[in-house]
């Protein structure tokens, strides 16, 4: 029973039982779910129970977090708080950073592009055939002119025809998105190799976005990284939150420079914000949790997460193979790659299939044991289907 106070009136409600009933065979179903979702990059493993009580309080962020608000009820100062974080990370300069939490991966894809555009009407967008399936709506959106580039069978951007295709069009700015962990193969775009095609061609107008949504949160916590960062070459970066920090409501991080950002900012009189998001009302429990999670985890703590998903992924592949099961991954990936499993097997694990191939993303809440199941289970309907 719940109890409303409506102009000084008490109202009490009830649910029928039939919707505790429903919700009750819901939570059963995400429960059984959650240990067995291998073939995405959502992290199962985390807490915010204490933030339960800020469920009772209408908030939003509305508008820039660095910007004060005449909507008083936000965690904007939490906000900025989680930006000099990812700045941090990304090697951007906090007195140069600007961002905000966004709904996930699309929005930041988006808030790139969007800043990439608006930087250089006259753009092309070029962006490889393993971009992020949002990118493409992303451009229609924009109604940006861009160009699909080949892949390398890793999932790496082809660097030639990167090269040739831009040859042929130097007269126009170059916005480009580079993969910084490539959504079935988890391959990592070069930007220095990028930002030297850019030099041997002379062109000068040029931005690049990079879609770092899971990798994002792994190559800062490894030794020996594959560049990354804005003193790679990044103009603007993507990261999500519900993948490898985790967080039951998706979410991430659009991180980008001020001075950017300056030229597309307008005043709101109605909330007393500077308008720069792409959304009017957002999130403000998101910033909470994310910031929730790095006060929880502390830095050397996502250290250990990481080298702990990473020691799995290596295991897996190990695992894999010594079973007569090609696999293989990327460096400092936690995306295992392997042949299409049965139907059976990729509907029971939640794995990820495309064309001939799947993959299972080792994240924390996947195990050594959760690896010894799955090809354990590959092998027996291999065995039933005499393959």
């Amino acid at each position: 029973m719940g109890q409303r106070t409506v102009n000084n009136m008490k109202l009490e409600h009830r649910a029928p039982v039939e919707t505790h009933a429903r919700l009750d065979a819901l939570l059963s179903n995400f429960e059984a779910l959650g240990r067995r979702n291998v073939g995405y990059p959502c992290n199962h493993d985390f807490d915010y129970s204490a933030l339960l009580p800020f469920m009772q309080y209408c908030m939003n962020n509305v508008g820039d977090p660095f910007h004060d608000s005449n909507f008083r009820s936000n965690t904007h100062e939490i906000e900025r708080e989680v930006i000099a974080r990812f700045a941090g990370m990304m090697r951007l300069d906090r007195d140069q950073a600007w961002g905000y939490v966004t709904s996930g991966g699309t929005e930041g894809n988006m808030y790139g592009l969007y800043v990439g555009r608006e930087t250089f009407p006259d753009g092309v967008v070029y962006f490889s055939q393993d971009t992020h399936y949002s990118v493409v709506k992303i451009l229609r959106v924009l109604k940006a002119r861009n160009i699909m580039i080949k892949s390398q069978d890793n999932g790496e951007i082809d660097y030639d025809d990167l090269h040739e295709t831009i040859r042929i069009n130097r007269d126009a700015p170059v916005i480009f998105i580079a993969n910084i962990g490539t959504t079935m193969k988890g391959a990592i775009d070069d930007v220095a190799k990028v930002r030297g095609i850019l030099d041997d061609l002379a062109v000068t107008n040029a931005y690049v976005h990079a879609d770092a949504a899971l990798s994002g949160m792994i190559l800062p916590f490894v030794e020996d990284p594959q560049p990354y960062g804005f003193d790679a070459g990044f103009d603007s970066a993507a990261i999500s939150g519900h993948k490898m920090i985790g967080s039951p409501l998706p979410c991430g991080v659009a991180l980008t420079k001020r001075e950017y950002v300056a030229r597309l900012s307008r005043s709101i009189e109605y909330v007393g914000v500077l308008d720069t998001t792409l959304a009017g009302s957002r999130n403000a429990m998101t910033p909470l949790m994310l910031w929730y999670a790095f006060e929880r985890y502390g830095m050397e703590g996502f250290r250990e997460m990481v080298a702990g998903c990473l020691d799995v992924a290596e295991y897996a592949v190990a695992r894999f193979r010594d079973s007569g099961i090609p696999a293989w991954r990327h460096k400092n990936s936690v995306t295992v790659v392997f042949p299409k499993p049965s139907g059976e097997v990729f509907r029971k694990w939640q794995i990820a299939p495309y064309g001939d191939i799947a993959h299972v993303i080792t994240m924390p809440h996947v195990t050594r044991e959760t690896i010894d199941e799955i090809v354990d289970d590959c092998l027996r309907h291999k065995s039933e289907r005499g393959g």
